[in-house]
């Protein structure tokens, strides 16, 4: 080698390291081992493949979707908390699909970062296919980009899409809901995956509210749960007649997330006072002098999830659920109007 390519470039002095991704690489294709006949083909190949074959659906269905975790994952990656950030954007993936009646078949992610810290990358893609065998889907592939310069080092950015498959007649989409119909709220753990770009302002304002207890935990732990996955207690449901629509709370809150699944000629009526506000909220709202319709339209209030059903399985449902370890609560009713979410009452507080 002369002198003048000693000093010249390559890509690793460039900050992109081929070995060490390469290594990193091969403890993921361990992590992401399966048994599921349907997969094809090992994690390394150009594409995954997966085999069509769904026994038990007269008329399948292929729902897919692709999510982000927000800027949740800025705090959660600073803290530490590398497995529950991967909770949060494939639970609220499998949430997405099964209130339409679907459950998972398969995963695919994107982990884009500044410099490709092996600990950290192999944790996520360890996490994602744990995740994924726990809810009876495969981690089937992805994509790892180091892009220094793009990205600082120790900055994430996570995606990941899934495919899930529901029965045609079986679909839930809305149009069973009728006059008269109840509407049930599931608790939620916290924030789930949204609002983050409040609470980091917030923090900001007030450092010192980090440590400040919220029954019991800090407001930094309250704050970096991970988000509630739904599809262990939905699955019971899917072919329950009385169930006629669900809603997955995130951004925008119930107003803005309800009215998605809601027929042209109704709305939906809440009591506020009947919602289950969680202590976070009620600590963002008092700190940041946060107005009520500004909680309600960046937060899930406590309600994670909204069931819409015929009044009669009000109690089958809410039962099913409670032995599944999920809180409810009805908060309103299906009334005629425009498809839109109208409220009364006050948020507790």
């Amino acid at each position: 080698m002369t002198k003048k390519q000693q000093n010249g470039l390559s890509y690793k002095t460039s900050g992109v390291d081929i070995d060490a991704a390469n290594a990193t690489k091969k403890k993921m294709r361990e992590n992401m081992k399966t048994t599921d006949p349907r997969v094809l083909n090992a994690v390394g190949a150009f594409a995954s493949l997966f085999e069509a074959s769904f026994p038990g659906y007269k008329h399948p269905v292929l729902v897919q979707k692709t999510e982000e975790p927000g800027s949740k994952q800025l705090l959660s990656i600073k803290h530490g908390r590398v497995r529950a950030i991967c909770e949060d954007m494939l639970h609220h993936l499998f949430n997405d699909i099964a209130v339409m009646g679907a459950v998972p078949l398969t995963v695919q992610d994107a982990i884009i970062c500044g410099k490709m810290e092996a600990d950290v990358v192999s944790e996520m893609v360890k996490s994602m296919a744990d995740i994924c065998r726990i809810h009876g889907c495969t981690l089937t592939g992805g994509e790892t980009s180091e892009q220094p310069g793009t990205l600082a080092a120790g900055t994430y950015v996570l995606t990941s899409s899934v495919v899930g498959i529901v029965d045609k007649p079986k679909i839930i989409d809305g149009s069973r809901i009728r006059k008269g119909d109840t509407v049930i709220a599931v608790a939620s753990n916290g924030l789930h995956t949204n609002g983050y770009s409040l609470v980091r302002k917030l923090m900001e304002k007030r450092p010192d509210i980090l440590d400040d207890k919220v029954n019991g935990e800090t407001f930094l732990d309250a704050v970096l749960r991970p988000h509630t996955s739904y599809l262990k207690g939905l699955r019971g449901l899917f072919d329950l007649p009385e169930l006629h629509g669900m809603a997955h709370i995130t951004g925008g809150g119930i107003a803005e997330n309800l009215d998605r699944v809601l027929p042209a000629d109704l709305d939906a009526r809440i009591d506020l006072s009947t919602l289950p506000v969680l202590p976070i909220f009620n600590v963002i709202r008092d700190a940041g002098d946060v107005s009520d319709a500004d909680m309600l339209r960046t937060f899930n209030m406590g309600a994670g999830l909204v069931i819409v059903a015929d009044a009669t399985g009000a109690d089958v449902i809410r039962n099913h659920l409670a032995t599944e370890g999920y809180e409810t609560a009805v908060i309103g009713e299906i009334v005629p109007g425009a498809k839109a979410v109208g409220f009364t009452g006050n948020l507790r507080r």
